[in-house]
């Protein structure tokens, strides 16, 4: 099964530490990051999307693809 997620953002260190967690779990990046500004929190988002080739298992729906 392949599995897609979105991670996403404020535009700091944290950020960069989420994804970087993604990569050292087996996850892949897909596409190009987003940067956007958040109009209520007047702050800079980033995002970025990740994939993974997880083994052995079917998807459905209750499926916690952060714990894949």
């Amino acid at each position: 099964m392949k599995v897609y997620r979105f991670l996403t953002g404020p535009d700091d260190a944290s950020f960069c530490h989420k994804v970087t967690l993604a990569l050292n779990k087996g996850w892949s990046l897909h596409g190009s990051p987003t940067y956007a500004f958040n109009a209520e929190t007047k702050l800079m988002q980033c995002g970025q999307a990740v994939v993974k080739e997880v083994e052995g298992k079917e998807y459905h729906p209750d499926i916690k693809l952060s714990e894949q």
